[in-house]
């Protein structure tokens, strides 16, 4: 086994649509004490070779490799820019998997990653596993310590995946918003099946949340922002959320939510909102 952390830190720094300002804003999360970074090998949204200089800035000032916990994903084709593609459009599903591996290795600078993830589940079931086998193969390698998926919003299709899985996922990564119910019922499901559920879009998707006065009282009274109360509202639930600031100061103020405990009470209040 690798010496890379096996934790998963409980807030994420996430690196989509930051074009070329990546590098610099990986450095400065990374310098601020984000130790979890969140990717994908999807040149249309991430730069995911910036992240690798980012990272690279960081532990020419002294950070190493074990400290961080490094996610990234294997995109399907039909996300793709067709211009821009980090694997050959002809290769077989198993093959873009492993292409998409190898170049999302290359861009971070390093020899493995702690969690991939497929980006979303693919229009049938039976693609949906052969990627998901082909992920396996990597981590049979010990390149990937944990496997798990983004956008999956359907509990019978997470649920299918678990009970085929030969490596069941370990990391369920989904928009947190009012249209899917806050995934109440894949929460649950997380919890029971041991899945960490990160959440994402989770600030810009509830201005309502941040704006009611359960959640503005609660920031009044612990001396805290709205979203910051929701994110350790979040946490308290199980949940990592990412956050993709571009503010040093919010950077700041993220990583400050494990400073104060919000209450039972306080976080039935918010679970009320949901």
């Amino acid at each position: 086994m690798h010496s890379a952390n096996a934790t998963i830190p409980g807030i994420l720094y996430g690196t989509a649509w930051k074009k070329e300002r990546t590098a610099e804003l990986v450095a400065a999360a990374l310098a601020m004490g984000f130790r979890g970074i969140d990717t994908a090998c999807q040149p249309k949204h991430y730069d995911e070779a910036g992240v690798g200089a980012g990272i690279a800035a960081w532990l020419a000032e002294g950070g190493t490799r074990a400290e961080l916990y490094l996610q990234t994903k294997f995109t399907p084709l039909s996300s793709q820019d067709p211009q821009r593609l980090p694997y050959h459009a002809t290769a077989s599903l198993p093959d873009q998997v492993a292409q998409s591996f190898q170049a999302s290795v290359r861009n971070l600078g390093t020899s493995h990653v702690d969690a991939l993830l497929l980006h979303s589940p693919l229009p049938t079931t039976e693609q949906t596993l052969e990627a998901w086998r082909a992920m396996e193969a990597i981590a049979d390698t010990g390149a990937v310590t944990r496997l798990g998926i983004s956008n999956c919003y359907d509990l019978s299709t997470l649920g299918a995946l678990c009970r085929s899985a030969r490596v069941p996922p370990a990391v369920l990564q989904n928009r947190f918003y009012a249209q899917t119910n806050y995934d109440t019922a894949i929460r649950a499901f997380c919890r029971a099946h041991g899945i960490v559920y990160e959440s994402f879009w989770t600030l810009s998707a509830n201005a309502h949340l941040l704006a009611s006065p359960v959640i503005v009282a609660l920031a009044r009274k612990h001396a805290r922002t709205p979203a910051q109360i929701l994110f350790r509202y979040l946490s308290h639930q199980a949940v990592v959320p990412l956050t993709g600031t571009t503010s040093r100061n919010h950077m700041r103020e993220d990583l400050a939510i494990f400073e104060f405990e919000l209450s039972q009470p306080e976080c039935a209040a918010v679970t009320a909102l949901l």
